[in-house]
């Protein structure tokens, strides 16, 4: 896609840049091209197109349903709003702990059909090799240790991570060992501040919190809890900046009152 000339796409290096200068990096989830206009306009400097679309636009319970079909389609969407930010598509469950080649192909099609920037994908030590093999590609790879929310089930639920030291030590490693693969940043997810203190300092890469507390590099929060868009439930590390359900109801509830009263449209609303 061909940027306008007084458009910088910010990259790779920009994050880089911002890591070593001590500037935080400020990421945000979005899942079509209205918000994504909105939130690039606003000034953010990644977005993920998270699978967490399976919860906020699906209607699922977790994470696990979402397909590659899905996020292939929700990045493609965002690419379209998008003109500053990077965009990071994230892969689905069962997209990528599988063989490094099927991996591979995978991570390639966000790239090559939705025109993402990177991509994200969740794990540690254990994916180190992956990564380094889509870095050699040439795919770009944001990684994801702490809570891992594709293994939820396994886990039997969400929880903080971190809390003893032998955890503490596990994430530790599991962060350096993204890094050293080739990664060019790491979302830590319900660790401790502490250990996410820890973390920022020890690699050379960028860190982005959700539930990570301030010390990280960055921060990361799901559009529709800012929003107040989600109702269902509301995260602890998530802080509502406005409550559009509210509004959203309201608005559509006098759409309605008008309609039922033979208000609208009017004069000024109709074609003579």
């Amino acid at each position: 896609m061909h940027m306008p000339d007084d458009v910088h796409k910010i990259g790779v290096r920009d994050l880089r840049r911002r890591k070593k200068a001590g500037e935080r990096i400020v990421a945000i989830t979005a899942y079509d091209a209205c918000m994504a206009r909105l939130v690039d306009a606003a000034g953010v400097d990644l977005v993920l197109v998270g699978d967490s679309l399976g919860m906020t636009m699906l209607g699922y319970r977790t994470t696990i349903p979402v397909t590659l079909a899905d996020c292939l389609c929700h990045t493609a969407a965002v690419v379209r709003g998008v003109r500053r930010a990077m965009v990071v598509g994230d892969m689905p469950f069962l997209t990528s702990r599988v063989s490094t080649e099927d991996t591979l192909r995978n991570a390639g099609r966000f790239l090559q059909e939705a025109g993402a920037d990177a991509i994200k994908l969740e794990g540690g030590r254990e994916m180190a090799g992956t990564i380094t093999r889509l870095v050699q590609a040439g795919i770009p790879v944001m990684g994801h240790v702490g809570l891992l929310p594709q293994a939820v089930l396994t886990e039997g639920g969400y929880r903080v991570h971190g809390r003893t030291s032998e955890e503490a030590e596990q994430v530790l490693d599991d962060a350096r060992a993204v890094a050293e693969a080739g990664a060019f940043a790491v979302v830590l997810e319900g660790v401790t501040s502490d250990l996410a203190r820890r973390i920022t300092a020890d690699l050379p890469v960028p860190t982005i919190g959700i539930g990570g507390g301030p010390h990280c590099d960055g921060q990361i929060q799901v559009l529709h809890d800012l929003l107040g868009l989600f109702e269902e439930f509301i995260p602890k590390h998530a802080k509502r900046y406005a409550e559009l359900a509210t509004v959203i109801r309201d608005a559509v509830a006098a759409y309605g009152d008008e309609v039922r009263a033979g208000q609208f449209p009017d004069g000024e609303h109709s074609f003579e």
